[in-house]
Order: structure tokens, then sequence, then C-alpha cells
């Protein structure tokens, strides 16, 4: 039954998420034309793996079959930053690799050092994402303070 709302038309939960992961693409390509990241910012960015466009090595796609945390931070190198997409090297147990990412796949971004965190729909996954081990590629300095402040969330349900 219906609560008396039309359901919309437009689709502004896709126009929202799109929006939101352009934000994570805006802040990436600033450091990316500035050189590296400013004081002590850095980044936990979460994203579906098997997501498409998705390019990562295979033993990280079978350490983590469906979402991975990686952390820019201190070691990360080619930064290559563009309207859809971003890769990255990282190191993983010392061993260099090349991360393709496009914002479509992030399902969360997380910069501790002024506790600023957004968190994205899954795209295609109806049951919402499984746990997963973070990435050990860099460790973090700092460890995130979870009180709340300065997340947003987005998380659109459509009322039936």
């Amino acid at each position: 039954m219906s609560d008396g709302m039309p359901d919309s038309l437009i689709p502004y939960d896709d126009i929202v998420q799109e929006a939101l992961r352009a934000v994570v693409g805006r802040v990436l390509g600033s450091v990316a034309t500035n050189g590296g990241l400013p004081g002590e910012h850095h980044f936990y960015i979460t994203f579906k793996t098997q997501a498409p466009g998705v390019d990562i090595p295979q033993r990280l796609l079978e350490r983590f079959p469906d979402e991975m945390t990686i952390v820019m931070q201190n070691r990360y190198w080619d930064l290559v930053v563009d309207d859809e997409r971003f890769s990255v090297g990282l190191s993983f147990n010392q061993v260099a690799s090349k991360l393709v990412i496009p914002y479509s796949a992030i399902t969360g971004f997380h910069d501790p050092a002024v506790n600023f965190e957004l968190r994205f729909q899954a795209q295609d996954i109806p049951d919402g994402p499984e746990p997963h081990d973070t990435a050990e590629n860099d460790e973090p300095i700092h460890k995130p303070v979870e009180d709340g402040s300065n997340v947003v969330a987005v998380d659109f349900k459509r009322k039936k």
C-alpha cells in the first residue's frame, strides 16, 4: 500500500550518489594536482572489488573477493584522477600494485584527520556489503575517531 506519496519519476537517489562520489574525485584530483596529501590528511577508501571497471591484481581479488579498503597516507604513487575513476600505486606486503577504481565502485570514503566520512549505497547488491579485512598497505598513524561527527551517510530507502 502507498502512504500517499507518489513514486518519483526522477532518480534522485542516483543523482545524489553520483554527486557525492564526485566529491571523492575532486578531493583526489586536488591531491594529485598539489603533489601530495596536505597536513595530516589521509584517506580510507572502501570499494567493491568485483564492480565493473575495477582493475586490481588477482592476488588482491582472491583475498578480497567482495570489498576492500585501501589507505592512502604515506606510501602511494602515480595517483591519476579523471572524471570516472582514479588509479594509484600502493604496496601490499611489500609488493607494488597498481589499482584502478571507478568512483561508482566506492562504498566509503573517510579522512580520519578531520573525521570526515561519506558512505554510499552498494550498487546491485541487495543485502549490503559482506564483512572484509582491511588491506595491508599503509599502516595508519592515527586511529579513526568514530563518534559520528562530520559523517554523511547516504542511505535512501523508498517507502512503498
